[in-house]
């Protein structure tokens, strides 16, 4: 990890200049040619959408959403040439050398394979050996408990909750904060190479 700044340009220096491509996930940025496999991901299973904006959306307004941001970096997840999910970086702020992941979710099949951990894993990788990111955030609704043991896991630390963060179609949402910095990565890396080691080799 060198001590420059990343280029001042804004998101798109976040974003990779190819796919990011491991032993379980391939993920690429979101383009119009996602829409319907990602569709069958995201409709599968529509409950696992609870904690996302999706909820509220729908599936093409989420869609169409991210196809025209230009403040954030969405990706599709692929297992096996297959979508499978999606995650983007957001709250990319180039002069604090910070970044957050999320919007993060996939098929419920998808869980307990690896495929989460080589995901955040490349993201991860790809904001601190590459854009030489400082700090990247993690913030998911408190009683997501499943999301929360899933940042510990991966190596991340819990830095509160932050009450009444967000307004939702059904409630008030108090959000957990997560993080891991420069000084975590080394030790992070080693953790989630090891995890993606025992889960490729199956």
């Amino acid at each position: 990890m060198g001590s420059d700044y990343p280029p001042s340009g804004g998101p798109n220096d976040l974003r990779p200049p190819g796919p990011l491509v491991g032993r379980i996930v391939r993920v690429e940025p979101i383009a119009e040619r996602h829409r319907e496999g990602l569709r069958e991901a995201a409709e599968r299973e529509p409950q696992i959408h609870r904690f996302t904006n999706m909820y509220t959306l729908g599936f093409d307004g989420w869609f169409d959403q991210a196809l025209a941001n230009d403040s954030e970096v969405p990706f599709v997840v692929h297992v096996d040439g297959r979508p499978v999910g999606s995650t983007r970086y957001l709250n990319i702020e180039p002069a604090h050398r910070r970044t957050e992941i999320g919007w993060t979710w996939l098929e419920r099949a998808q869980w307990g394979t690896g495929a989460n951990i080589e995901t955040k894993y490349l993201l991860l990788r790809n904001a601190f050996e590459r854009w030489n990111a400082m700090r990247v955030e993690f913030k998911t609704d408190a009683r997501n408990l499943r999301v929360r043991g899933a940042l510990l896991g991966i190596g991340a630390t819990f830095e509160g909750v932050f009450r009444k963060h967000m307004v939702l179609p059904d409630s008030i949402r108090d959000s957990a904060w997560y993080a891991i910095v420069d000084n975590d990565w080394p030790r992070v890396k080693e953790l989630l190479e090891r995890k993606i080691e025992r889960h490729a080799r199956g």
